[in-house]
Parts: structure tokens; C-alpha cells; sequence
């Protein structure tokens, strides 16, 4: 098996291998022209946007700067998903992203490790594990998520939150290590914010 191949197994490999390096630096150039548009360039943007990813549906936006290990190569994003700025995500094999999710500032998804034992990291050996993140999700700023988690549909992470194991759906989860604080409820349909009332007849 290449090291190519093993980017996406799990298993060690050496991401400095030159097949690997070559179309990294490919991706990054598109990532560079990407992360140069103007505010002005939307017709542009999402257009190097549907270069660069390995899937993105409709509707979707980056607020540049945008940071990923292969320039989106490996991320496959719903539809109408948003990223505030810094988005970055550690993409060395896949990250998938559902529906409506909405990524905070300075959000990191990460994909990538490396072994504990020292004489390995020395030789630049790396594993990589997918991260799956549901539909209507939203990441406040700071969030961090480490390679192989699983987050479920509806859930909200609080800011700052480094998220270490997998979230059920319909959660809101918060710390560090990120643990749930609770379920999406009933209070969550009458208030949006502290003591403020949902207002539906003006939404």
C-alpha cells in the first residue's frame, strides 16, 4: 500500500513522501488564490470553493482566511454551511460536515496525530482519522476537534470547548475536555438568549 493510500487507513505513514507533497502544494496554491480574493469577488470565490473541496453544496460561505492542510481536498460540506474567520481544518483525510452548520472564529477540525512513542514522531510518522460532524450544528469561537469524533445532528459546542470524545445529537456541550451540559429542550424554543423570548411573529 503507498503512502498516499494510507493517509486515509489510519495507519502510520510519512506525509513528507513526494507523490503526497506534490498535490499538497497544488491544493494550497488554489487555497492561497482563494484566501487572496477581495470581499467584492463572490462570484469568484465560490467557484475556486468548488475547485478545491472534495464535495460543497449550495449556499455555502468562507470568510477568509480560510486554513487547510490540503486546501479543502479532503472536506465534504453539505449545503448551506457557514465559517467565520480561521476557520481551519486539519484536513489529511476526510472531514464531512452537515447541512447548516455554522463554524464560529479561529474553529480548528483536526484529522491528523502522531505517535506518543518518540523515535517514531522523530521519523515524521503520522495517522490520520476522519471527523463526521452532523446537520444544523453550530461551533462557537475557539472550538477544537480531534481526529476521529463524531458529533450528531442539532448540536451546539460552546466556545473554547476541545471536543475529545463523540456528541450524541441534540446537545449543548461545553468545556475542556467538552462533556454535555444538557439536551436541546423546551426552554430552547421560547428563549434564544438569557431572559430573551423567541418572537416568532416578527421572525
Amino acid at each position: 500500500m503507498s503512502m498516499k493510500d494510507k493517509m486515509h487507513t489510519g495507519e502510520l505513514y510519512l506525509p513528507g513522501n513526494d507523490e503526497i507533497l506534490k498535490r499538497q502544494t497544488k491544493c494550497l496554491d488554489r487555497l492561497y488564490d482563494f484566501n487572496m480574493t477581495r470581499p467584492t469577488e463572490f462570484e469568484k470565490r465560490q467557484k475556486l470553493m468548488k475547485e478545491m473541496f472534495a464535495e460543497i453544496g449550495d449556499g455555502c460561505y468562507i470568510e477568509p482566511p480560510f486554513h487547510a492542510n490540503f486546501g479543502g481536498a479532503h472536506c465534504h460540506w453539505g449545503h448551506h454551511i457557514y465559517a467565520n474567520f480561521n476557520l481551519t481544518m486539519v484536513d489529511d483525510t476526510h472531514i464531512y460536515v452537515g447541512d447548516y452548520t455554522m463554524f464560529g472564529p479561529n474553529v480548528t477540525i483536526a484529522t491528523a496525530g502522531h505517535p506518543i512513542l518518540p523515535e517514531l514522531r522523530e521519523k515524521a510518522y503520522q495517522y490520520n482519522a476522519p471527523v463526521h460532524i452532523g446537520k444544523n450544528c453550530w461551533l462557537g469561537a475557539g472550538v477544537i476537534v480531534l481526529p476521529g469524533i463524531t458529533i450528531g445532528d442539532n448540536v451546539v459546542i460552546g466556545a473554547g470547548s476541545i471536543v475529545t470524545k463523540d456528541l450524541p445529537p441534540n446537545v449543548v456541550a461545553v468545556g475542556n475536555p467538552c462533556r454535555i451540559l444538557r439536551k436541546i429542550n423546551e426552554h430552547d424554543k421560547e428563549y434564544y438568549f438569557k431572559n430573551r423570548k423567541i418572537d416568532l411573529a416578527n421572525l
